[in-house]
């Protein structure tokens, strides 16, 4: 199964394996744009015959941002550089995506950062200022313009990142959202009004990755998210990329596929495709995911930074003849 296409909406991914969305932090000239890094890096996996490649956590604005050093996508002027990105995975048979964030109270750059409430993550980290209306209404709209780009761009798949802490997931979670208003109320609100906004201007494949644990006796659990999983499907979400933690420091017990069974859950109670993610490292494991119905797609994050053709390595386990790109054909 795992080397078997995949289809959503008008979109086929020739197999099931997806390169998570990794923060590169390589903007070297800290202005957002696409350098020869990220030409190099994510071509590189299209060769290897990824199915699906997810670029890393880029801007919707430069407040948004994780590090003064991250992808953005909050400006025009970035369309070009992520264009050209789009067109070379393109040429090698693979699908590509965004992921479009915002870190909330986790940004680390220069001037003020926002957050559904005024608590900083730890003593370490700056404390945020709470988010007023305006502030709310002018980030979903950054949302949709980065959804706007991130189509003239030639993207195939958008994923909205509302986890690992930042800043959708902040108004998820009770440990991070204490407003009084219609946002603190309705936690999800912020989320869906996101949603709401990307769909006027994209219609393609849309993806909302999420922490399904916040590792907290006071936090959200999986449960909580099988709930929220059905508010996505019922907006039209098309995959839930299931991740977890990182909303409030948590020691994190972390083994081969110890998020898988989050995906699991969500899948059968929310009737919803999910991604799995975490610590899969071979062929078999990842076969077995898909084949006992645990997930519909396989997210592959560390292990395809030490091998870009992992494919290849999957493959040869699992006894299938994958088809080398023709220069890479001797040594196949």
């Amino acid at each position: 199964m795992l080397f078997s296409p995949y289809t959503i909406r008008d979109v086929t991914f020739k197999n099931r394996i997806v390169m998570s969305p990794m923060c590169m932090y390589a903007c070297d000239r800290e202005d957002g744009t696409v350098h020869n890094w990220h030409l190099i890096h994510y071509a590189s996996r299209a060769v290897g015959q990824v199915g699906l490649i997810i670029v890393e956590a880029t801007a919707v604005t430069p407040q948004g941002r994780i590090s003064a050093r991250d992808l953005g996508i909050w400006n025009d002027d970035h369309i070009d550089g992520l264009r050209t990105l789009t067109s070379l995975v393109h040429e090698q048979g693979a699908k590509i995506g965004i992921q479009l964030a915002h870190a909330g109270r986790k940004a680390m750059v220069a001037g003020e950062i926002i957050a559904p409430s005024p608590l900083p993550f730890d003593e370490t980290m700056r404390t945020p200022k709470e988010m007023t209306k305006a502030d709310i209404e002018e980030t979903i709209h950054a949302f949709q313009q980065g959804a706007r780009r991130a189509k003239e761009a030639g993207f195939d798949v958008i994923e909205i990142h509302a986890a690992h802490g930042y800043l959708i997931n902040e108004f998820l979670s009770p440990l991070t959202n204490k407003r009084t208003d219609e946002y603190g109320e309705n936690r999800y609100r912020f989320l869906s009004e996101v949603i709401e906004a990307v769909k006027e201007v994209w219609s393609g494949p849309l993806f909302v990755r999420i922490s399904a644990s916040d590792y907290h006796p006071d936090g959200l659990t999986v449960n909580d998210y099988v709930e929220y999983a059905k508010r996505m499907k019922a907006q039209g979400v098309d995959l839930i990329d299931v991740s977890s933690g990182a909303v409030v420091p948590a020691k994190i017990d972390a083994y081969p596929g110890y998020q898988v069974p989050f995906a699991e859950t969500i899948r059968r109670e929310a009737n919803v495709a999910t991604g799995a993610v975490g610590l899969i490292t071979s062929g078999r494991q990842a076969e077995e995911i898909l084949r006992n119905g645990r997930a519909d797609l396989i997210f592959i994050g560390r292990e395809l930074l030490r091998n870009p053709y992992w494919p290849k390595t999957a493959a040869n386990e699992l006894g299938i003849q994958l088809e080398a790109p023709k220069p890479y054909v001797r040594g196949w």
